[in-house]
Order: structure tokens, then sequence, then C-alpha cells
């Protein structure tokens, strides 16, 4: 058992680097935590080419819920950063932060405060199955904390969230990788 982080900003190479570490193994299960949209082509392009990449002995599984990561063999997740924000869905997160932010409130709201507590349980149940895994686990997530300051509450509230998991996720990670420009470089 062990669990890999791999971090890096969007396109570049991180997937391609966390699928590296777990190829010639025939007992992997990729956690495929979005799934495509019917409506949006360009997206739909992106996941295929994700799955086109992917060995043909390998399990894909979409899903968000954590237990999946209780599992022995290998758990590839591909990505922190699209189950962060399925789970701010599947919480009424999104929409109570704008909400909030349209009335310029200046704390959390009753609907707001509930799928707060909501999502921190649900991250909360993330990060425990994460430590509990008895698979060989590597994750995959956007480092966030470069960019820009998002310019909604609700774009806010996903940096944070999902800066605060990563850093989690970090704490307990046996190897934590970042991938700038294609090139893997060894955190821990």
């Amino acid at each position: 058992m062990s669990r890999v982080l791999v971090l890096g900003g969007s396109r570049s190479g991180k997937s391609a680097h966390a699928e590296s570490l777990v190829a010639g193994r025939d007992d992997v299960v990729y956690l495929a935590t979005s799934s495509g949209d019917p409506t949006d082509a360009e997206w739909s392009a992106r996941i295929a080419t994700h799955r086109n990449r992917r060995p043909a002995g390998w399990t894909t599984l979409e899903t968000t819920a954590p237990s999946e990561l209780l599992r022995r063999g290998t758990v590839l997740i591909d990505s922190v950063t699209t189950w962060v924000a399925a789970l701010m869905d599947e919480t009424g997160v999104w929409d109570t932060a704008e909400a909030a932010g349209a009335h310029a409130a200046a704390g959390p709201g009753g609907g707001e405060a509930e799928a707060l507590e909501r999502l921190a349980a649900r991250c909360d149940a993330l990060i425990n199955n994460w430590v509990m895994t008895p698979a060989h686990v590597v994750a995959v997530s956007d480092e966030v904390g470069l960019g820009v300051v998002p310019e909604t509450r609700a774009g806010r509230l996903f940096r944070d969230t999902l800066g605060t998991v990563n850093q989690r996720l970090a704490a307990t990670a046996d190897e934590v990788w970042f991938v700038v420009a294609g090139l893997p470089q060894k955190l821990r």
C-alpha cells in the first residue's frame, strides 16, 4: 500500500505522469471522477483522449463515492479536481455560494452553511478513505495556488476547498510529484 499525489497545472502532463507510475500493472482501477456531457463536445473529446490512452486491461469506474478507494490492487484517480467540483455540485454549494455572492451576504446564510457542512463531510470522507485504503493509489489534482484569485465567490470557494484537500492529501502521501511543462519533479 502506498499513496502518491501528482499535482500540476492545466495541461502540465500530470495525468500522463500518473499513468506512467502505474504502467505495467494489470490490476488498475481507474476512478474517473467526471463523465461526459453530450452538450459539451470539447469536454467529451478530452474525456475520450484520456480513455483512449488507458491500457485495455484497466477497469474504469466513473464515480465520486469516496468508498471506492477502499479496495485492493491499484487505483488511479483522475482527478481530485473534478471530484471536488462534483462534491460541490452534489452538496449544493455552487448554488448557495452564487446566491450569497449575488446578495452580497456578509457571511454564510442558513442554506449555504448547511451546504458547506455537507461539503466538509464529503471531503473528510475522501481524505479518510485515502488514508485507510489498502490499495496502491495514485491521485491526480490541479495545483490551484499559482493562479489568479477567482472573480466569483463560488470560484474562490472552489479554489480554497481544492487547495485544502490537496494539502491534506499531500500531508499523508508517501510520494508527492509536481509536474511542470511535462517535467515531473518529485517533492517527496
